[in-house]
Order: structure tokens, then sequence, then C-alpha cells
């Protein structure tokens, strides 16, 4: 693997934890779903979530009493100890800002006087450490600096040992990994137990993590279904716009499923 491509698939990874960590949080706080309906089209349907979701700022795990989604709660600690340990190690190998510099990673000090310091910068939230993983990853921040008074500093940070990077590409897909099947976005091809409503033939869900999920049926021409043929024109498909005509055909409530 060359060097950007193990950058590229790093920050591909860290990218989809930081984008998918609001579902997951939502995730523990719901209770375990079948994989059918789409929790995500579910979720689209409902006019609370993104309230919900946005209420979460800065998007940290917090204490859950009772929590829901045992999964997922399991799911999003593994992540944090991933992505915390990730970001302590790539800090004391490569940082070397000045006191106060507000770019520095702080791990944690368990003997600090308060709890913000004794947390370090994990106190911000596995978003903001996504990001500054990312920027060692991209060698941000590694060139000489000039002050304002012309003086030229060291930089703030040293470029990423190679070593560091494949640890970096490593446990940034092994949380990926985490969070994607959490949510049941992993790839994986589900039989729904339910006939298709046209023709009686087999459907298939199908879920990627690159994409919103579909629908497949397998009576293909012989299926009268209002959606077009696959390519091989060996089955029918429900891409995510029709997945509610579909839905609602095989008499499932959405709203209730949500």
């Amino acid at each position: 693997m060359s060097y950007a491509q193990a950058v590229g698939e790093t920050v591909r990874a860290l990218r989809v934890i930081r984008g998918r960590w609001a579902d997951l949080l939502l995730a523990i706080e719901t209770p375990p779903a079948d994989h059918w309906p789409p929790r995500q089209l579910a979720h689209t349907m409902r006019d609370d979530d993104e309230l919900l979701v946005e209420d979460r700022a800065p998007l940290v795990l917090r204490e859950h009493p009772a929590p829901l989604n045992l999964g997922a709660l399991d799911a999003g600690q593994a992540v944090e100890r991933l992505i915390f340990d990730l970001a302590d190690t790539l800090a004391a190998a490569v940082q070397r800002t000045e006191q106060g510099d507000p770019r520095a990673w702080l791990s944690p000090d368990p003997g600090a006087p308060d709890s913000h310091r004794a947390a370090g910068s994990r106190r911000h939230g596995l978003h903001f450490t996504c990001v500054w993983i990312e920027g060692r990853v991209l060698d941000e921040d590694t060139a000489p600096e000039v002050e304002l008074d012309g003086a030229i500093s060291a930089p703030p940070y040293e470029v990423l040992p190679l070593y560091l990077l494949h640890e970096a590409r490593r446990t940034a897909r092994i949380a990926e990994a985490r969070v994607l099947r959490a949510l049941g976005l992993d790839l994986r091809e589900t039989p729904l137990p339910e006939p298709c409503p046209w023709c009686a033939g087999e459907l298939i869900l199908h879920s990627a993590p690159d994409g919103p999920p579909s629908v497949t049926c397998s009576g293909a021409r012989d299926c009268s279904a209002p959606v077009p043929l696959d390519g091989a024109e060996r089955a029918r498909v429900w891409e995510w716009d029709d997945l509610p005509e579909l839905i609602a055909a095989l008499g499932v409530d959405i709203a209730a499923a949500a």
C-alpha cells in the first residue's frame, strides 16, 4: 500500500466515525430494532430526531443510568477508547507544542485539581479527537512558523512516522467497523421475512457503509413492482427513494419502527 493510500484510508475512516457518531449516540437511547425497516430511513420520517442529535453538542458519551441499547453503548465506549488512546500515542511521538498552545493534545492527568484538566483533551469528545488525529495524519502544522516579530519558530508537530501512520490507519478502520456494525450499516445482505407484495418473490435488504440501503426482489421480470430491474435484469430494485413505497405495501408502520 502506498503512503497516499494509507493517508486516504485513514482520513476516510475518521470522517465516517465522526459523521456517524451522533447516530450512535442516538442509538444508545433507542431500543434495539430489527434490521427492517432501515433505522436511518425511519429517523428521517420523525420530526424530533434532528433536535435530539443537535442537542448532543459537543457530541460526547455521557452517563446512561439505563441505556436502551447496550450493544450501541458498548460500541461507543470501545470506539472512544481506541480513538483517545491513538491520540495519546500520536501526541507523545510528534507533538512539540509550547505551553498554552490551543492546538495541543492534552493527555489525561488523574492528579489534576479539577475534572477538566484531569480529562485532558478527551473532554472535548470524539468528534474533536478525530479532527485532531486527521491533522496529524495529513502532517498539518509541521513547517516552521513565522512569529509576529519575524522570528522563525519550530513547528508544533513533527511529520508523522510511517509506522504511526499505519497504526492510525489500523485503529481508525477498526473503530469505523465498530460504529458501522452497531448501526447496521456494514456491508451485508439480509433476507426479509415478508415476500414481495407484487410477486411473492424473495426480498433482500442490501446495506453498505458508503451508501443508503436498497432492497431487491428475486422476481425480476416476473415481478410487477413499479421499480426498475438491476443492471443484470435479475432482480427488481428499490433504491432509497423507493423504499417508503415498499414499506407501505408491506404494511409496516414506519413511524412506530423509528
